[in-house]
């Protein structure tokens, strides 16, 4: 089997035959300046100038730019094509234009050890080898490494398109989501969980709300139930692009109802708390989806009090582990406290929990010692404090 390195230098050498680019020139040169003298890049040049991208990718930040050729272009529909150049789409050109970009220089056998590489545009690019040949999602590299003085090009015979659909518009096409759909027309989230976001959100299928008990998907879709509904449905979403590796990296993923889910890699595959995810990293406009078998439902809260004891006993223990010097003992204990708490939740004050807990870790982790992120983590655990005995009281 030939080298990947191998099958590379042949599609450089075909490339600059094609193109007529001297790798010597092109160092010199912006990635659009090299794109211009290469004289097979006219409509990507004219696309990059229609979406005001000119200075983006001829200033001083290293990118990788997916470059497609005239070629590729003419793949289109024309239509498409005519209308994408006109002002009025230019959200929707610039866009197409920055799914082809990849921050920083990197090169394709540094590529294809990622397996996939985050667009500037924010969906994710897939990278991969079929029968030797390199592509990016289903486009071929038809050359690799063309050292510009800002960053590096590979060249692909098609344009590369990002998901335009939203996920409840993913949702509703699939089919197999129907219950899902309905709870989130039912809970007033249908127009939530189509904006901008980007949301990650663990989809159960139809099968998976079979499993419930009988009656419990008719029960939360009374409108008595409007608010339980919307806690169970939150509890599936996390902000931002999650793909599987990096919610396995992190172990847990904090929702949108303030509680966390455990993620893990078992037998079963990868798992969300108990659910086995059976399809991942499904790319929207708006965010990625992970289907899920099971339907994730948050762990009941505990009571302002019950947080406060724990908050207590940690205070109890914590303060002579500190004052005999074993400060990092101390942040543990401090930590396990406000995770202990953010993640059971606190009835009526989920969302507030997790923030104050959540900062209060973030500002441990910028301290220089263990005695200041001790004490970064104590503030956090006496604002709880005081909130729950103020709820106590009323």
């Amino acid at each position: 089997m030939r080298s990947f390195a191998a099958a590379s230098l042949i599609f450089v050498i075909a490339s600059f035959q094609l193109a007529n680019v001297q790798l010597a020139n092109a160092q010199q040169k912006s990635i659009v300046e090299t794109a211009v003298g290469a004289g097979n890049f006219n409509t990507l040049v004219a696309a990059v100038k229609a979406a005001g991208l000119v200075d983006a990718l001829a200033g001083d930040q290293q990118l990788t730019v997916f470059a497609p050729t005239d070629e590729a272009f003419e793949k289109l529909d024309p239509v498409l094509l005519q209308s994408l150049l006109q002002p009025e789409n230019r959200d929707q050109l610039k866009a197409i234009l920055t799914y082809h970009v990849v921050p920083g220089r990197v090169k394709a056998s540094d590529a294809y050890g990622l397996n996939a590489a985050d667009s500037l545009q924010g969906q994710r690019l897939n990278l991969k080898l079929r029968e030797e040949l390199p592509l990016v999602n289903d486009a071929s590299l038809v050359a690799t490494d063309i050292e510009c003085r800002n960053g590096i090009i590979h060249v692909v015979d098609e344009v590369l398109l990002p998901a335009t659909k939203t996920i409840p518009e993913i949702a509703v096409e699939a089919g197999v989501f129907n219950t899902l759909v309905a709870a989130a027309s039912a809970a007033d989230l249908v127009d939530v969980l189509g904006g901008e976001g980007p949301f990650t959100v663990f989809a159960p299928a139809d099968e998976a709300f079979a499993k419930l008990p009988a009656g419990t998907v008719e029960s939360l879709l009374l409108p008595e139930n409007k608010q339980k509904l919307a806690d169970i449905l939150k509890y599936h979403v996390v902000a931002g692009r999650v793909y599987d590796e990096q919610a396995v990296k992190s172990r847990s993923a904090n929702t949108l109802l303030g509680r966390s889910v455990q993620v893990k890699f078992a037998a079963a595959g990868l798992m969300v708390n108990d659910a086995t995810v059976t399809s991942k990293n499904v790319e929207a406009s708006n965010g990625v989806i992970h289907i899920v078998d099971s339907v994730l439902l948050p762990p009941s809260a505990m009571s302002a009090g019950e947080a406060l004891a724990i908050l207590e006993s940690a205070i109890d223990r914590g303060v002579p582990v500190y004052n005999s010097g074993h400060h990092a003992q101390c942040c543990d204990l401090y930590s396990n406290a406000l995770n202990q708490v953010k993640d059971a939740g606190v009835d009526g004050m989920q969302n507030y929990v997790s923030t104050v807990a959540s900062n209060a870790m973030h500002n441990a982790s910028q301290t220089v010692n263990d005695a200041d992120r001790a004490w970064a983590l104590r503030r956090g655990i006496d604002s709880l404090r005081v909130r729950f005995g103020s709820a106590m009281v009323r």
